[in-house]
């Protein structure tokens, strides 16, 4: 048996310095499709792929029949592979040809190696190249750089969510290939009716379109809750920066709010102190912000200052006195334990205090102090469905359940919760209108939904509301009450860093109608830049499987990166 490039030599300092590349690629990426935990990079996939395929030359000693000759023809697929792995040429079809040429020739040339096999009109049919199967398909970059390279692809995988990424990124596309966007707008333009689009880029389009409408019809139900702030003088007084902008209405960015239990000191038992692990807002150079908290008497309330703070450690580390759930009373500086904490949770007694406003000014973020008013707006939010699902798993993982959390719905806001639900009951009101217009643009329909085969305009509307679920999916990542503002960036981070659900002592909740993180339509964006660059588009199937048991994998090329 000849062997394969792959097991020869590889050129791994390309391979890894495009792979290492792609980590800072965001626009575009599939990655960014959804998330998924230890994504393999593309470059390294598309490499093993094509090394796994093509013969190394010395397996051909009648055209290589010296070492030189040999190391000639190895360092030329090397230059390819150099070629192929940059992510500039993920969609460059001179460079995939060539790539796509090479497996031909080495098959052609196994086929006629084996034509004395028993099945050898079954197994190596030199016009029909092996499919591909990928048993831990997870993220997909293996199932979707075969299909790139020119194979037909199989994906499978036990988790649910890893067989719904990879059926967006390689089963859907090529059913719906170089069709024209139906929503009303692109048919009624005629500049967008005369452009010309590759691939799943007519998809994309329409992805884009409902997402609109969601966002903008979301905002007309639920926008009263996500109001702006007017720059009053009071607001301004001691304020140089705001005094210019008086009278104005901002966007709100961000409501930043500090979690809460009653003071165990007994001189202060009925105030809820904050459980803040910092008071810094912003620590960029000419733009620091702080909060600050006054006493009042046996209560208190916070204001917003800027510039660097007097006591600036104190500020740093809020009302948190050492590593974990260890905090002072803001009222009387004694001391809040782990355990109290925890219990107050488990009680019930753990509440939430607006601390601050994050509104974007013209070309910089505007911080303000809390009102009632805001607060108050907060607390009208009556959501009509919860996920009231236990949160299962250990603890060291799941660093919220100590704390009473113990269900999904703990994790968010009622106005989170208002919102979310809306935009997921939207999705679903988007794919009847998705249906409607694809009828209306003449798409023929089968009857066939998505899942069963489907082509047609039923079809397709399950599959623009497959994308535009992906938008809410990851809309809820920016969405939860395990947000936390980074002082650092100036920006809110999303609930997961990392592979936890670590507590969140003082938390960032988004507009999702102020075009940041979070917001509905941008996330629909974004997903839309991987579909645009979708054009190599062959046959894929993706399905849920016990890798022990699944038979997929019978006569077919199998390349996995197993758990």
């Amino acid at each position: 048996m000849k062997k394969k490039l792959i097991e020869v030599s590889l050129p791994l300092d390309a391979i890894n310095v495009a792979s290492a590349k792609e980590k800072s690629i965001r626009h575009g990426h599939p990655s960014t499709l959804h998330l998924w935990w230890a994504r393999r990079p593309l470059a390294a996939a598309r490499a093993v792929i094509f090394a796994q395929m093509v013969d190394d030359p010395s397996g051909h000693p009648e055209s290589f029949p010296t070492g030189e000759a040999q190391d000639k023809e190895r360092q030329r697929l090397f230059r390819l592979i150099e070629e192929l792995v940059l992510w500039e040429n993920t969609g460059n079809e001179r460079v995939l040809a060539q790539a796509r040429e090479e497996i031909w020739k080495s098959w052609r040339t196994t086929c006629l190696e084996n034509q004395g096999h028993p099945r050898a009109k079954e197994l190596f049919n030199s016009e029909k190249i092996p499919a591909f199967h990928d048993p831990f398909a997870g993220g997909g970059a293996l199932p979707l750089e075969a299909q790139r390279l020119g194979l037909e692809s199989y994906a499978s995988d036990l988790n649910p969510v890893a067989v719904l990424i990879n059926k967006a990124m390689i089963e859907i596309p090529p059913k719906f290939a170089g069709l024209r966007p139906v929503n009303p707008e692109a048919r009624s333009d005629n500049a967008l009716i005369e452009r010309e689009r590759r691939g799943t880029q007519g998809l994309a389009e329409d992805v884009r379109h409902y997402g609109r409408w969601m966002r903008d019809e979301a905002e007309r139900r639920i926008g009263h809750l996500y109001p702006k702030v007017q720059i009053t003088a009071a607001m301004a007084n001691g304020r140089p920066d705001l005094k210019p902008i008086v009278g104005e209405k901002l966007t709100i960015i961000a409501w930043l709010w500090a979690r809460t239990v009653k003071s165990p000191n007994p001189a202060f038992t009925g105030v809820e102190v904050p459980l803040a692990s910092t008071f810094m807002l912003c620590t960029k150079p000419g733009q620091e912000a702080y909060v600050e908290p006054l006493i009042e008497g046996s209560a208190y309330r916070f204001t917003v200052r800027m510039g660097m703070p007097k006591d600036t450690e104190g500020a740093k580390h809020g009302t948190k006195l050492a590593r974990g759930p260890n905090f002072r009373c803001v009222m009387s500086d004694a001391p809040i334990s782990g355990d109290y904490i925890k219990a107050e949770g488990k009680s019930g007694g753990m509440g939430a205090r607006l601390m601050a406003i994050v509104a974007e000014g013209e070309h910089r973020r505007v911080y303000l102090p809390p009102t009632d008013a805001m607060e108050a707006i907060a607390h009208q939010a009556r959501p009509w469905w919860k996920p009231d699902v236990v949160i299962s798993g250990s603890t060291q993982y799941l660093g919220v359940k100590p704390y009473g959390m113990e269900q999904f719905s703990q994790l968010f806001t009622d106005r989170q919760l208002v919102a979310l639900t809306t935009f997921s009951d939207l999705a679903q009101e988007a794919r009847e209108r998705v249906k409607r217009n694809a009828l209306e643009a003449g798409l023929p329909d089968d009857g066939k939904p998505l899942a069963d085969g489907g082509t047609g305009a039923t079809a397709y509307a399950d599959a623009v509301t497959v994308y535009l679920a992906f938008a809410v999916s990851k809309a809820t990542d920016r969405n939860s009450s395990l947000c936390f503002w980074e002082s650092p960036m100036n920006r809110l981070r999303g609930t997961f860093g990392r592979q936890v659900l670590p507590m969140v002592w003082d938390y960032a909740e988004t507009n999702p109608f102020a075009g940041a993180g979070g917001d509905i339509y941008g996330t629909a964006h974004s997903l839309c830049e991987v579909l645009d660059t979708f054009f190599s588009l062959g046959s894929a199937f993706a399905s849920q499987e016990d890798a022990r048991v699944q038979s997929i994998s019978a006569d077919k090329v199998v390349s996995t990166d197993p758990p």
